[in-house]
């Protein structure tokens, strides 16, 4: 049984301010927590007879099983799934030599918590193990980016740290950028290690950390001369980028 404490807490979850002071987050789901499971400490985990049935003895301080009525009540979600699992946020040293050795993504202010789950999710599904993220992105332990990762945090790592300063440390790597005057992708070398940054949903990326991109690409669209949107929603821009660097290297 959830107290009502228990699911105050919980909801609580759902504010910056409550995860850093508590250092945890909360995942809801059976794909996503079993992801997690295992490898982020879990301190409280409530879910339905049926999880427990398909999941036994899971790794957490404390389970309880309760009711669909119970989940509802402790949910962020409009229709509550299975189980829903609280973990304490872990402490990630800063790998600043990840870029030299192996192709990682930096986001400039992506603002939207699912853009960022999803593209922590594409992260993933490309082998990019490594996401640095300005401080003024959103948190990928806000529940909604939680969400949208698919348990893909449990394999990506998201560093925040002040990009331009990165950046200037970084100055031996290959930088890419994403920019409506860059040249287009299909024609341009690319590198098996380095950065590519992927910029704000609304500015692009920022004047501080473009004047530090070495490599401007632009995804051209099609047929070219076309009236077309303006620009890609920045996970989809993400996806094409990454999918045709993987694709250089298969």
């Amino acid at each position: 049984m959830l107290s009502k404490s228990k699911m105050k807490f919980i909801r609580s979850l759902e504010l910056k301010k409550r995860r850093r002071e508590e250092h945890a987050f909360m995942a809801e789901g059976g794909k996503t927590v079993r992801e997690l499971l295992g490898r982020f400490h879990c301190r409280l985990l409530a879910a339905t007879p049926e999880f427990f049935a398909r999941t036994p003895a899971p790794e957490a301080d404390e389970c309880l099983q309760v009711t669909p009525d119970e989940l509802l009540k402790a949910s962020l979600l409009c229709t509550p799934q299975e189980v829903l699992a609280v973990f304490d946020i872990p402490d990630l040293p800063l790998d600043e030599d990840a870029p030299r050795r192996s192709l990682c993504l930096a986001l400039d202010g992506v603002q939207d918590p699912g853009n960022l789950g999803t593209i922590v999710r594409l992260a993933d599904w490309f082998g990019i193990e490594h996401v640095y993220a300005s401080p003024d992105t959103a948190d990928v332990f806000n529940p909604k980016a939680v969400q949208a990762t698919m348990g893909a945090i449990a394999r990506v790592q998201v560093h925040y740290a002040p990009l331009g300063a990165l950046l200037d440390r970084l100055r031996d790597v290959p930088v890419y950028g994403t920019f409506l005057d860059g040249r287009n992708i299909y024609h341009e070398e690319l590198s098996g290690n380095g950065l590519i940054v992927m910029g704000n949903e609304g500015k692009g990326i920022s004047q501080e950390v473009a004047e530090k991109v070495s490599r401007r690409l632009f995804v051209p669209n099609y047929p070219p001369g076309r009236d077309t949107s303006e620009s890609l929603n920045v996970a989809v821009a993400t996806a094409v980028v990454c999918a045709e660097f993987r694709r250089r290297m298969s």
